[in-house]
């Protein structure tokens, strides 16, 4: 419940609107005098603000001025029995979210209440986003090359929408880090990101794991089970590794995707789900249209938004960058002190030929900090990482 702050000289006037804030269940704090409640409001966090106008010393335009020097967000209502509407406008100009005369209605102060804490939500959501941009931005996608650049302003354009994406690339390139990017950054960032690895699930159970299936539907369906569609509802269903999916389940994932409905395996019942698709996989689907592997129409509903992930060969200069991250990450994973690079090490790192991309680098990270010195050189890196090329 919202937690309301009463700035108010008159003490009659602040135990009426206590009395009809807290019979709403409000939660309820005073201040008799504009400088109390300019120190209350910058200590603690309100979700609205009440303040009377004419008060003696610091009145209720200095409280307004002083809350927006401080940077409070809390919307702030001002109140007043000497009211006009130029007191009004000014009111607003200043910054007040609203404007009551007294003496006070009861429906005009539970209605402003009510947008007040809309605005307050809004508020909320935008921190929110923004630590989540930054967060985003600051430690996601590492990296400093024009690809990954037009990456990251690719998920920022796409991820507030429901376009269904398809991320390519090869393997250990961060797809998922994508996927999971663009729930994060979505409105149904609150929701599951369920993914299904569409080739570690054998071709008879992918029915099973996307859809569910009801009791008997089998031999070993011993109890109803929802599958992965229902489990993502609201949220994100990530399917990697799509092109990988059998042709019997491509088929229902189309009809999922045209009609928002899905059916349990051994059911006749129609679900309606409603989960963001975003997939990906390592294979040229459309080489695998032509062979006959991948639904044509099945890609179209997929590919509506494209991001290729390039593989780390194709952004050597991607590489010093990770392996600091990397560095400090798995050091303090296994609480030692981080450790550091020489020149060179970094140089020979750049040289390798990384055939399992981020993940392999990543990897051999890990195995230099167990295995070398405090400070990695070029000899530990050709010893370790073995690169295959000079």
């Amino acid at each position: 419940m919202a937690k309301i702050l009463i700035i108010d000289d008159e003490r009659a006037i602040r135990r009426a609107l206590r009395e009809i804030l807290e019979f709403e269940e409000f939660e309820v704090d005073e201040a008799e005098n504009g400088k109390q409640g300019l120190d209350k409001a910058k200590a603690e966090e309100y979700d609205i603000i009440f303040c009377d106008i004419k008060m003696p010393e610091l009145d209720g335009m200095e409280v307004l001025e002083g809350l927006q020097k401080a940077k409070v967000d809390s919307p702030v209502i001002m109140i007043s029995g000497h009211g006009n509407i130029d007191t009004a406008v000014q009111a607003i100009k200043k910054g007040a979210f609203d404007f009551i005369e007294k003496p006070l209605d009861l429906n005009r102060i539970l209605v402003t209440i009510r947008n007040a804490n809309d605005k307050t939500n809004l508020i909320e959501e935008r921190k929110v986003l923004k630590k989540t941009v930054k967060k985003f931005k600051s430690s996601s996608i590492i990296g400093e090359t024009d690809a990954i650049h037009q990456i990251i302003e690719m998920i920022e354009k796409v991820a507030p929408s429901d376009a269904r994406v398809l991320v390519t690339g090869e393997n250990g390139t961060g797809k998922e880090l994508v996927a999971r990017s663009l729930h994060d950054l979505s409105g149904r960032k609150e929701k599951p990101f369920i993914e299904v690895n569409c080739a570690a699930i054998p071709a008879e159970l992918i029915e099973s794991e996307l859809f569910g299936h009801e009791k008997g539907a089998f031999t070993s369906a011993v109890k109803q089970k929802k599958g992965k569609f229902e489990l993502a509802n609201g949220g994100t269903l990530f399917l990697d590794e799509i092109g990988d999916m059998s042709a019997s389940a491509q088929a229902k994932v189309l009809r999922a995707l045209q009609e928002n409905v899905i059916q349990r395996v051994g059911g006749e019942k129609d679900i309606k789900v409603n989960a963001r698709i975003i997939a990906a996989t390592n294979k040229d689907l459309r080489k695998e249209i032509e062979e006959g592997n991948f639904r044509e129409d099945l890609y179209h509903r997929l590919a509506v938004i494209l991001i290729h992930v390039p593989s780390l060969n194709e952004r050597r200069e991607d590489v010093p960058i990770l392996a600091n991250h990397f560095m400090a990450m798995v050091c303090n994973e296994h609480g030692v002190a981080k450790k550091s690079f020489e020149d060179k090490a970094l140089e020979a790192l750049q040289k390798t030929d990384w055939t399992g991309n981020i993940r392999e680098l990543r990897n051999i990270i890990e195995r230099l900090i167990i295995l070398g010195g405090d400070v990695i050189t070029a000899d530990e890196v050709k010893m370790f990482a073995n690169p295959r090329n000079g």
